[in-house]
């Protein structure tokens, strides 16, 4: 039976060393970056929120000429 404790060791080491290869964003990019995605989850939140208000208004209007 291996121990488990060498192949976590082996997994941590392994994973350092990949990390050391990827290329991290400056600090500028990582600004820019945050901004597009707040600015994007509020557009995308916003289509979302009128889309269900109107499509809301559409189905009682129909229903309000059924009864």
């Amino acid at each position: 039976m291996s121990n488990p404790f060498r192949k976590v060791r082996h997994f941590w080491q392994e994973m350092m060393v990949e990390l050391k290869k990827a290329s991290w964003p400056t600090r500028i990019e990582l600004r820019d970056m945050t901004i597009v995605v707040i600015i994007a989850s509020v557009l995308l939140g916003s289509f979302t929120a009128l889309s269900d208000y109107a499509l809301l208004n559409i189905v009682q209007f129909f229903t309000d000429l059924v009864r």
